[in-house]
């Protein structure tokens, strides 16, 4: 659900603080998705050092988490449909919620989630949209479709696909008209389809980052991409734009948790309460441009992000958004179209 964070502040970030026991903090984290400044504030309250590794897809965080890398972390930030599975993999912890008194900052609907009820492993972080990112100059002016990457007619010469399974199928699933969860086999292949002929077309998959990077530096005129990127390049370039498709898309929730291997779990807990203060809770979504989740952070808001409908759409916009939900069993569809699709 995320300019990355550059070498020289990881160095910097991995030399601070002394450290007393608990000295250090592991922080599994999309790129540019937390405001350096917060961090370093964290690690002088707590004289402590934070080290962030970095992930631009769910599947590539899961797969390092499965494959030992639940022992070497102490924060993960998954997204809402990625929690469940966590869960029962017994990748994150409980979290002892006495521990974590600032979750009544939350709004109302963020403290009791579908996938998590009672925030038993997780709380919400940022929360955003997904859409397209164009160049407005060369997208046709009122283009508010999935067909400006699935329909020729419509394509600009240079897009880029997202590199994320289900955020690229589900918007295929979308533009046919089915809900960006089916497991239905008929619209799987069929979106799969959809998404080979565009990649036929297209200059290449990447992340949601690397998507809004493209559209800058006008290696693409158009690409997928979550709304915090989104809002973040159009304050940059003028000259570019976001939509939501008509035919609908998603809404995201990512959230904080921790590794049920954490080697500093009292500290993990203590961050995840730091970062729900609503002065810090308001700085970091100044920093990503993502809604934020924390009610009482609101008046420490920017007020132009307050008002901006690619960060806080309206309502007529929220009611076509889908969460993404576990397909459970059914995951092994999802991975085989992608290897598919990866592969034709």
């Amino acid at each position: 659900m995320r300019q990355a964070i550059g070498i020289w502040t990881l160095l910097l970030w991995s030399l601070c603080g002394t450290g007393r026991g608990e000295g250090r903090l592991n922080l599994f984290i999309w790129s540019e998705y937390i405001d350096p400044e917060v961090v370093a504030e964290f690690e002088r309250q707590e004289d402590c050092r934070v080290v962030i590794d970095l992930y631009e897809d769910e599947a590539a965080m899961v797969a390092k988490l499965r494959s030992g890398g639940g022992g070497m972390y102490d924060v993960v930030v998954p997204p809402d449909h990625t929690v469940p599975g966590l869960r029962a993999t017994g990748l994150i912890a409980p979290l002892r919620l006495e521990n974590i008194p600032n979750l009544k900052n939350l709004r109302p609907k963020f403290r009791n989630p579908p996938f998590d009820p009672g925030n038993g492993y997780s709380v919400a972080y940022q929360w955003g949209t997904v859409g397209i990112y164009v160049r407005t100059s060369v997208v046709k002016a009122g283009a508010s479709s999935w067909g400006v990457l699935f329909d020729p007619g419509l394509q600009p010469s240079k897009f880029a696909l997202i590199d994320n399974p289900r955020d690229l199928i589900g918007a295929a699933l979308n533009y046919r008209g089915h809900g960006l969860n089916s497991v239905d086999l008929g619209q799987l292949k069929e979106a799969r389809d959809l998404i080979v002929a565009a990649k036929e077309r297209c200059v290449g998959f990447d992340g949601s980052v690397g998507g809004k990077n493209k559209v800058l530096s006008r290696v693409a005129d158009a690409a997928i991409v979550y709304s915090g990127e989104a809002a973040r390049g159009m304050a940059e370039d003028p000259d570019t734009a976001f939509f939501i498709p008509k035919e609908g898309s998603q809404i995201w929730l990512d959230n904080l948790a921790v590794l049920a291997g954490a080697p500093h779990r009292d500290l993990a807990e203590r961050f995840i309460n730091f970062l729900l203060d609503p002065e810090i809770g308001a700085r970091i979504s100044n920093f990503t441009q993502c809604a934020s989740p924390n009610l009482a952070s609101t008046p420490f808001l920017k007020p132009d992000d307050l008002k901006n409908p690619v960060i806080y759409p309206p309502v007529e916009v929220m009611d076509r958004l889908e969460f993404l939900k576990d397909p459970g069993p059914r995951r092994k569809l999802y991975d085989e179209l992608w290897t598919q699709i990866k592969t034709r």
